[in-house]
């Protein structure tokens, strides 16, 4: 099957979110100049570089109440800083809860009763407990093409590891099966890890 995308598939559903898969979920967690918090998940998502360690995800629909973007757009336009959230199996349901389009005055953390605690480098909550979170301050805010879509890059500042997935020296996240998006309402976990050794590597 070949089809373009401006032709349409054909299909009962979108297959582009099946086809780029699977999508690691950032959390994103933001705080409003005016204190309101917000927690998001966003499956597209992903590091962009070593050094300065990078993060960008980015957003595709907007709301009424925000003249641009979602909650945690408008945040991060507002304070320019953000913490993405590794999101483990176990917390699939309460990550589900926050994904809701709710009203910009909806707390997620309070909604389904996440506990949050307070970044170290950054003035934003972070998700306590999570296997990981990496604090990060706004780089650079980019306009795709399309109705909604803006992609937002931000340097790491400061990054917290949960003690029991480090073993060995190494961030172990077989403790914790990352959740991990793939299409239509599918997600999946890791559950078992292989390496490979790159041509000319010892």
């Amino acid at each position: 099957m070949f089809y373009r995308p401006e032709d349409g598939h054909g299909l009962p559903h979108n297959p582009f979110n099946a086809i780029v898969t699977p999508r690691p979920i950032g959390w994103i967690s933001t705080r409003s100049s005016d204190g309101s918090e917000n927690l998001a998940p966003y499956s597209f998502f992903n590091a962009v570089a070593y050094v300065p360690p990078q993060v960008m995800f980015s957003s595709t629909s907007g709301k009424p109440d925000r003249a641009r973007g979602k909650d945690s757009v408008a945040n991060i336009l507002e304070t320019e800083v953000f913490c993405v959230n590794i999101v483990e199996y176990a917390a699939r349901d309460v990550m589900n809860v926050s994904s809701g389009a709710y009203d910009k005055e909806v707390d997620e953390f309070e909604l389904a009763g996440i506990e949050r605690v307070e970044c170290e480098t950054i003035a934003c909550s972070r998700v306590a407990g999570a296997p990981a979170n990496l604090e990060c301050k706004l780089t650079k805010v980019v306009d795709l093409p399309g109705e909604a879509n803006i992609a937002i890059f931000g340097e790491v500042t400061g990054v917290h590891m949960r003690d029991n997935c480090l073993k060995n020296g190494m961030f172990d996240i077989t403790t914790f099966e990352p959740l991990a998006r793939l299409g239509y309402k599918d997600y999946t976990r890791v559950t078992e890890v292989f390496s490979l050794t790159r041509p000319g590597e010892s």
